[in-house]
């Protein structure tokens, strides 16, 4: 359908909607007609006897009123039948007033709550019609919209900015993949998302949204703190194994974290002709009396990126130069590349034969694993430790310390090596990461480098008690920006305490949040090393993890 045929159609849309609206204003009028038959009737019955009553009663009393007059009688002098009469006279004028519509003695209650009502019915008529032929006429513009994707015309990309309604977009692209691929989207939810908040910012081009559980485990005792942590997870037993090991580590006095290093980093790979000018920038940008010039060219990119050191690594006549910066409560990777391209434009007057290959050249290293993370960090870097009483090993976790101790060493640690892992020894880190951050919006790819750790088990105070710890140098988090903002990733990061920037300790929200993290990763890996200790993994998962249920299947 063409431009023509869509102005037609929107004339005579407006046609039809003008024709309703007068259709409407005449029911009201018709309405009103009805309301006024209705309150004649109501006085038409007993007009005659009215008007009999009435004659009857004046021509009484002035006929009283003349013989009166005539024999001197006082007119003050009323009989009891002259009573009655000027009360009937009175009750029949207010009668008479009441007939010709003087609301103040005609209207009553009841008559006032029916005029009410009549109007009301009168103005939903109206709304429904309009709304009827809103939705007809919005009905064909989409029809001729999708029509114009389907046959590529109009970019499934431009619609947001072509019509102005983000939801509307998700529902035309929607409907225009299903007639372009034959393939229904019916099990995948459009309602209940607001579209206009990922515009820009999280998700191009939507069609829907997936939804995945979120459990609460806890409480969490942390440095003295209590938190209940939310994560968004499909696998059963989940929540439910660290949500055992929260009650082990809250029993026993809680848990420690300390925050080691906390900075993002971003490392662009630049080329020269030789290697001896690579090595040359790398001379000067490890020199320490150049860190306060390169700093203050590269914090000018925002009020709370903060250049912390430089490293550089050669690769022939190829630099890869590793800036670390501090980034508040964001997680920073927009911030410091903005702070990476300020130092880059910088560094051209002294260094004009500089290739700049690419503004990340992976010795950052993002979402991947990498031994540079593993021994520098990213991020932050926190440490958690607890210890576990012999009883509460025996009674909550089902084990002993002995068997703990073995298995850890034996898995986490030389199990681990023979693999070759690299960050990975521990028992299910990125399970408990990849949940929490799914829950809190952070980028769930950054589970890679995120869930580096080490998990420690030593036997303490003669053997009796668990000392159990984990190291995770690369917790990659922040508290404003991306998915954070979206309302259900907010709500979790409100009941944990830390949604939004910290206004009084800038990053202290970020840096909790870290913690909060490695807390869970070592409930996590405390009760899943348990119920491996005590051969219950298999049953666990037989019991919580597997369902007879098609949730798919339609009913």
């Amino acid at each position: 359908m063409g431009v023509g045929g869509g102005s037609l159609l929107k004339q005579m849309a407006d046609a039809k909607r003008k024709d309703e609206f007068d259709y409407c204003q005449d029911d009201q009028a018709i309405f009103g007609t009805e309301k006024k038959k209705m309150v004649d009737s109501q006085y038409s019955i007993p007009m005659g006897i009215f008007f009999s009553v009435f004659f009857s009663v004046v021509y009484y009393l002035l006929t009283n009123w003349r013989e009166k007059i005539r024999n001197s009688t006082p007119l003050h002098a009323v009989t009891m039948t002259e009573m009655a009469a000027i009360i009937t006279f009175l009750a029949s004028c207010v009668y008479l007033l009441g007939f010709f519509g003087m609301s103040f003695v005609q209207a009553t209650p009841e008559e006032e709550e029916e005029e009410d009502i009549v109007k009301s019915d009168v103005e939903s008529v109206k709304q429904a019609v309009l709304k009827e032929v809103e939705t007809i006429v919005s009905s064909e513009e989409d029809e001729e919209v999708i029509q114009a994707v389907v046959s590529g015309k109009t970019p499934s990309y431009s619609l947001e900015s072509k019509l102005g309604d983000c939801k509307r977009a998700a529902f035309i692209r929607r409907v225009a993949l299903e007639r372009i691929t034959g393939k229904s989207l019916d099990g995948l939810p459009l309602e209940g998302l607001d579209y206009e908040s990922i515009l820009g910012q999280c998700c191009e081009m939507p069609v829907g949204y997936v939804q995945i559980p979120v459990g609460i485990a806890g409480p969490l005792l942390l440095d003295g703190k209590e938190f209940s942590v939310p994560m968004a997870t499909t696998e059963g037993c989940l929540v439910a194994s660290t949500n055992r090991g929260f009650k082990a580590i809250h029993v026993s006095g809680g848990a420690t974290s300390i925050l080691l290093k906390d900075g993002m980093t971003r490392a662009p790979v630049v080329r020269f002709a030789t290697a001896r000018r690579a090595a040359d920038l790398k001379f000067f940008l490890e020199e320490p009396l150049n860190f306060e010039t390169i700093a203050s060219v590269f914090n000018k990119s925002s009020r709370f990126g903060r250049l912390q050191t430089v490293r550089c690594a050669i690769a022939g006549k190829n630099l890869y130069i590793r800036f670390t910066c501090s980034t508040g409560d964001a997680m920073g990777m927009n911030m410091v590349s903005k702070g990476v391209q300020n130092v880059l434009e910088y560094l051209r007057s002294d260094f004009p034969d500089m290739d700049v290959i690419g503004i990340s050249g992976n010795y950052c290293s993002d979402k991947k694993p990498a031994a540079v993370n593993w021994i520098e960090g990213r991020g932050k870097s926190v440490v958690c430790e607890a210890i576990i009483p012999e009883e509460v090993v025996k009674k909550v976790l089902k084990t002993d310390v002995a068997s703990l101790v073995e298995l850890n060493m034996l898995k986490n640690l030389t199990g681990s090596a023979m693999a070759g892992a690299l960050g990975g020894f521990n028992a299910h880190a990125s399970n408990i990461v990849s949940a929490v951050y799914l829950a809190t919006g952070q980028d769930p790819a950054q589970n890679v480098e995120s869930s580096h750790c080490i998990t420690m088990m030593e036997a303490v105070n003669d053997g009796r008690d668990l000392h159990v710890s984990v190291t995770m140098p690369s917790i990659e988090v922040g508290t404003v920006g991306g998915g954070t903002q979206l309302a259900s990733q907010s709500a979790c990061l409100n009941l944990l305490g830390v949604k939004g920037a910290n206004k009084d300790s800038p990053g202290g929200n970020a840096r909790q949040l870290a913690k909060v993290v490695a807390a869970s990763v070592l409930a996590g890996e405390l009760s899943l090393m348990s119920a491996i200790a005590a051969g219950q993994l298999v049953n666990s998962h037989m019991k919580y993890n597997r369902s007879n249920k098609d949730a798919s299947a339609k009913p």
